[in-house]
């Protein structure tokens, strides 16, 4: 039933503790996306009939963060980003349309997140980093900024190396300058990649206790000149 979007509804703790979810139904838009990544929640969207998909926010038990310092950069790695040339915020719309690829598998950036996250840049929350080789976009990621908060939300790569490139980009970038020590780099689950790369888990409890002070700390890339949606 495309169209139909459901009214968000919260669900009971006993069902966030076994999911994770905390709530179900709402829309997917800029303002929706500011609101729950301010709230330490993120959208998934579930399928909760035949053919009829909702988001589902999370809030996992454990989230994958990288702090300050933490960024593992193997010799390999190291090797491979001396043929790339790194960039942020150059072409947004390009790095969205390498994440959003339909031919990859687990994808799940639908035109509603497409239009979400292309105002999102437009507001200045939304940012990118590109990795280039011998002028071809070779691999980049995107997310929200919020304040000394940046949420990791998608990468690709069309050759080695060229995703963990920029998530190493995104990390110089984010944690220098005077404030640089007081951020952090959310990237929601842990995984075994994301380990490799320095990213480790923080407990839900220190994650929503931390996010005010987050919040409030100077951003990295340049601010919003303005609110999605109002907000």
């Amino acid at each position: 039933m495309p169209g139909v979007i459901l009214p968000r509804q919260d669900v009971p703790a006993d069902v966030t503790r076994a999911t994770e979810v905390v709530a179900v139904g709402g829309e997917i838009s800029a303002a929706s996306i500011v609101a729950a990544y301010s709230r330490g929640e993120f959208p998934m969207e579930v399928e909760v009939a035949p053919n009829l998909w909702v988001p589902a926010w999370y809030s996992p038990e454990e989230r994958a963060v990288l702090r300050p310092g933490a960024i593992r950069v193997s010799r390999s790695l190291r090797r491979s980003m001396r043929r790339f040339t790194l960039s942020y915020d150059r072409d947004f719309a390009a790095v969205l349309e390498g994440c959003a690829d339909p031919a990859r598998e687990h994808g799940w950036i639908t035109d509603d997140y497409r239009a979400a996250y292309l105002e999102l840049a437009t507001a200045g929350y939304a940012h990118s980093v590109e990795v280039w080789q011998a002028g071809e976009l070779v691999g980049g990621l995107l997310g929200v900024q919020l304040g000394g908060l940046f949420c990791a939300d998608s990468k690709f790569r069309r050759v080695t190396d060229a995703s963990k490139a920029a998530v190493a980009g995104l990390a110089d970038w984010m944690f220098s300058g005077a404030s640089g020590n007081a951020r952090l780099i959310d990237a929601q689950w842990l995984t075994d990649h994301l380990s490799s790369l320095g990213f480790a888990a923080m407990p839900r409890t220190r994650y929503l206790s931390a996010l005010p002070g987050l919040l409030r700390v100077p951003a990295a890339f340049p601010g919003p000149p303005r609110d999605p949606g109002g907000q």
